[in-house]
This record gives C-alpha cells, sequence and structure tokens, in this order.
C-alpha cells in the first residue's frame, strides 16, 4: 500500500492549468517550463515535438499546421481532463500552426506533479489527447512533389 500524505502539497494547485496556446510564433522551451515552475512539484515531465525529414518512408521537406477557430477551448477541455485525473501542480501545452521546417518546435507540453510517475503519466496523457482530440491539421509537403492532410497532429 502506497504511503498517505497529508500535506497540501500532495495534491492538485487550485489552478493549475498556467499556460494553453496555438500560435503561429515560435515557441519557446524556456516559456513552457517557466510555466509549469512549482514548488510543491518533485517531478516535471516536459515533452517537445519537432518537424523530422521523414514520415512513411519518405522524405519531409516541410510542413504546415491549421487549426480550427475551437482548438484552444478544445486544448483547455483536455488539459481540464489531465488535471482532474492526476495531482497536477501545473501544466502548460503550446502548439504552433502555419508554415513549419525540418527542426521546428511543433508542439511543447509539461506538467509538474508531487512525483515523477504522476508527471510522465500526466504529461503522456496531456500529448496523446491533444495529438487525438484538439482540431489540428497537418498538411506535409514530401521531396517527391507529394502532399497529404493528415488528421489531428
Amino acid at each position: 500500500m502506497a504511503p498517505t500524505y497529508d500535506h497540501p502539497g500532495e495534491r492538485a494547485a487550485a489552478d493549475p492549468i498556467r499556460l494553453l496556446a496555438v500560435r503561429d510564433t515560435p515557441l519557446s522551451l524556456d516559456e513552457v517550463f517557466r510555466a509549469v515552475g512549482d514548488d510543491a512539484a518533485g517531478g516535471t515531465a516536459l515533452f517537445v515535438g519537432t518537424v523530422r525529414n521523414h514520415d512513411g518512408g519518405a522524405d519531409v521537406d516541410a510542413l504546415g499546421y491549421s487549426s480550427h477557430p475551437s482548438a484552444e477551448a478544445e486544448l483547455r477541455r483536455v488539459a481540464e481532463k489531465v488535471v482532474a485525473e492526476y495531482p497536477v501542480r501545473a501544466l502548460a501545452a503550446v502548439h504552433r500552426v502555419g508554415d513549419l521546417v525540418v527542426g521546428d518546435l511543433a508542439v511543447v507540453v509539461a506538467v509538474s506533479c508531487p512525483h515523477r510517475a504522476e508527471a510522465f503519466a500526466a504529461c503522456r496523457k496531456l500529448i496523446d489527447d491533444l495529438k487525438h482530440e484538439v482540431p489540428i491539421w497537418k498538411h506535409q509537403r514530401f521531396s517527391d512533389g507529394t502532399e497529404e492532410w493528415v488528421g489531428s497532429c
């Protein structure tokens, strides 16, 4: 049986959602990391999604992300689900839209929790749910001149 602690830092913060955005400007790891700083957090997990140079066996030259006007509201809904499931001290998520090139940051999410296992699990849920539920679409352009649209990023 896991130990039970009766310290306020072991529980979720009252308002842990610190930063949510869908933006057309470059993303900052430092901004996201600073947003999830919390003295009661013993673990912080950060995920960075970058534009890679290949997909499905084809070389990718560039891509663009587009979003539905409801994307930020859906991102908030996803974040609220994570906060309801884990003892989140702080949470941040930003996604880029517009034209990107190989190596650009496409998405940065971070979660801090009282312990590392909770932080890893909450961060994983945040990025997985963002990818599957937030209406952001990827338009890939391949080196051979072909292109494709991919559902939610």
